[in-house]
């Protein structure tokens, strides 16, 4: 296989659309090799091995700074692992929760609200039993939280969890609230802690938490964007 470097970062949508239509169908390791990325065995050390291979197959430049990974095209890439049964098997993580800086925020000028403006889903094999060089890649959908049926579902969601957060009552939060979008805790140890304002008023030390989505609403989001039809006898 011809061997080459990263892609310069697309011009346009219609660029970055046409490279993720060519990897579709295409196994990580068809993607990694020319690449030269080594695919990990598992992912219990590498778990960001999918998303940084498709980051570098499209060109993309953001690494790890707080911004669109197509900063350009104001365009987010996220991968869905997708279980035998063609649905997401995991939640997505959005992006942190800032537990130090909510106040002043509203949705309209939230972090989450800027990463799901311009959402590039890509779906990726995540069947165990495949080995990690054998998963392919499915065909991508670019999606706007605006134009989702639920878009307002969403806004609900972060303004009852970012109140929670401002009264001092994040320790109560648990991934079972809200309807679509989640926080959940994100971090190895305790000595990533970070200050927030507690219920009594004063300083604690809490666990980072990041936002997610449901598996069940990007599940709801591929059957819109597919149209998968009802079964029929």
């Amino acid at each position: 296989m011809l061997e080459h470097r990263p892609p310069d970062p697309p011009r346009t949508e219609e660029e970055l659309l046409a490279r993720v239509r060519a990897l579709a169908g295409k196994t990580l390791g068809d993607i990694a090799r020319p690449l030269h990325l080594r695919v990990p065995r598992d992912l219990r050390r590498d778990k960001g091995f999918v998303g940084q291979t498709l980051e570098t197959a499209l060109g993309a430049r953001a690494g790890s700074r707080p911004i669109p990974d197509f900063w350009h095209l104001g365009v987010e890439l996220k991968t869905l692992p997708i279980g035998k049964d063609g649905r997401p098997r995991e939640s997505t993580y959005v992006c942190a929760v800032p537990v130090d800086a909510l106040h002043g925020l509203v949705w309209e000028t939230s972090h989450v609200r800027r990463k799901l403006a311009r959402v590039l889903f890509v779906p990726v094999e995540a069947d165990p039993a495949r080995p990690i060089a054998d998963r392919r890649v499915g065909r991508a959908t670019l999606w706007s939280c605006d134009d989702d049926p639920e878009r307002d579902t969403l806004r609900a969601d972060w303004e009852e969890l970012a109140s929670l957060i401002r009264q001092g009552f994040i320790d109560r939060i648990t991934a079972h609230r809200g309807r679509v979008l989640q926080i959940r805790p994100k971090g190895a140890d305790a000595h990533d802690a970070r200050a927030t304002v507690g219920e009594d008023g004063w300083l604690l030390a809490t666990q980072p938490r990041g936002w997610y989505l449901r598996a069940a609403f990007t599940n709801r989001v591929l059957d819109r964007h597919y149209a998968r039809p009802a079964a029929t006898s």
